[in-house]
């Protein structure tokens, strides 16, 4: 999917960083509808994929997204980390093998159970919820539709029985103008088949200013995208309808204030931006260690001014680093923006806190194929052969859950929680 906070201020005051234990979730209760999480404000929540297929998983779809090329063998992965799958219930041998020759498995989210195991993690490190990932383009297809419904199906039962916060994001990536009325259609039967937004059926589905939330990501990027700006304002409007039913999150680029770099150059971005309830810039790729605070100081802070002045939220995003060798087939660009053992994301998550945001999005959940994923992966000590080419694990002295342990620990201080700093926590073995 999709390829953060200025210098930072002196926490001169604030506790030194202590060895702190697994987070708690935030204290959320029902309001008088019946609704669990009624504003994003103090929620962290990571953007979660769910585009994963295995071979012999109900789905029909192979290795989906796993594979390259048509082919999941030695040489031929799109995935730079490997799911550690040791807590399934149900996985899938592969054709990769381990040093010692034993064969190497994954999970598929088509399976409730995977999806379930999800979200208990979610609970048990604290992590608030996720967004749901709905590509426009996957669910053109009939296949891709049954693939992402049944995966919606699994985490709004999930999200119910753990009862983490749940919203679904639709990504405009490889879209067309003329496929904003597929979403309007799509997000109409979303809602009618899963009874999205009745309460008792799905208490946990965030809102926002007082209406259901739903996010659109890649709206006003440069790239070469095949609609417009205008587009989106219609989309928008459509959505909102005349009574203004939903909230409205957007996912914009990371220069969206200054309509530099990766920002298209458009009078209709602003206006668009100030009728949306939320907005969350994409920051994945746009700095590394040594550049964050540089290029974040310069960001950020002036971004949440712009924001509060127009009244609008901003949820800025967090990620543990960023991997993509084996799916631009390019050595070069393996462990591009590295982990650094959580400085880096604990770097981002200190920036974001000094500078007064309420909220964290945390990219990704589950994101093996360019290396953001936050969940239980293999480390470098124990993954599969590939061939010529290699998988990257998280580091070898640390758990397979650490990077879900550090995102709980970030949601821990967004809930208020005493203890923090720009110090990252330790760990209790």
């Amino acid at each position: 999917m999709k390829t953060t906070a200025f210098l930072f201020l002196s926490l001169t005051g604030w506790l030194l960083g202590i060895t702190i234990g697994r987070s708690q979730p935030a204290e959320v209760n029902y309001d008088e509808k019946g609704c669990l999480y009624t504003s994003c404000k103090g929620l962290v929540m990571a953007g979660y994929q769910g585009w994963f297929a295995a071979q012999g998983d109900a789905s029909e779809r192979g290795w989906h997204h796993y594979q390259k090329r048509g082919k999941f063998e030695p040489g031929y992965a799109s995935i730079d980390f490997w799911p550690d799958v040791k807590d399934y219930p149900i996985t899938y041998k592969t054709a990769f093998q381990f040093a010692d020759g034993s064969p190497a498995s994954l999970y598929s989210p088509f399976d409730e159970s995977s999806v379930d195991l999800h979200f208990n993690w979610m609970k048990e490190y604290g992590i608030d919820g996720v967004f749901m990932q709905r590509f426009l383009t996957e669910v053109k297809s009939e296949k891709g539709k049954r693939h992402f419904n049944k995966v919606l199906e699994n985490a709004l039962k999930a999200a119910k029985k753990h009862r983490r916060a749940i919203c679904i994001m639709y990504d405009l990536s490889g879209s067309t103008s003329a496929d904003m009325e597929l979403l309007v259609k799509d997000w109409e039967e979303v809602q009618q088949i899963f009874s999205l937004f009745n309460n008792q059926e799905n208490p946990t589905y965030l809102r926002h200013n007082g209406k259901p939330l739903l996010a659109i990501w890649g709206v006003g990027f440069n790239d070469g995208r095949r609609y417009t700006t205008a587009d989106i304002q219609v989309l928008v409007d459509r959505v909102k309808g005349p009574t203004k039913k939903t909230s409205i999150l957007l996912g914009v680029p990371y220069y969206w204030r200054t309509m530099t770099k990766d920002t298209e150059v458009s009078d209709r971005l602003h206006p668009l931006i100030k009728s949306a309830d939320i907005i969350m810039p994409w920051a994945v790729g746009r700095y590394k260690p040594e550049t964050y605070a540089t290029v974040a100081g310069s960001t950020l802070a002036d971004d949440i001014a712009w924001c509060k002045a127009a009244k609008v939220d901003y949820v800025p995003l967090v990620f543990p680093g960023f991997s993509w060798g084996n799916l631009k087939n390019s050595p070069n660009v393996y462990n591009q923006i590295p982990r650094l053992k959580g400085d880096f994301l604990w770097q981002q998550v200190a920036g974001a806190k000094a500078a007064d945001a309420q909220s964290l999005y945390v990219a990704m959940f589950d994101e093996v194929d360019e290396g953001t994923a936050i969940f239980k992966t293999r480390r470098e000590n124990e993954l599969p052969l590939n061939g010529e080419g290699k998988f990257v694990g998280i580091e070898s002295d640390l758990g397979s859950d650490y990077y879900l342990w550090l995102t709980g620990q970030a949601a821990h201080w967004f809930h208020g929680k005493k203890g923090y700093s720009s110090q990252k926590p330790g760990r209790k073995k």
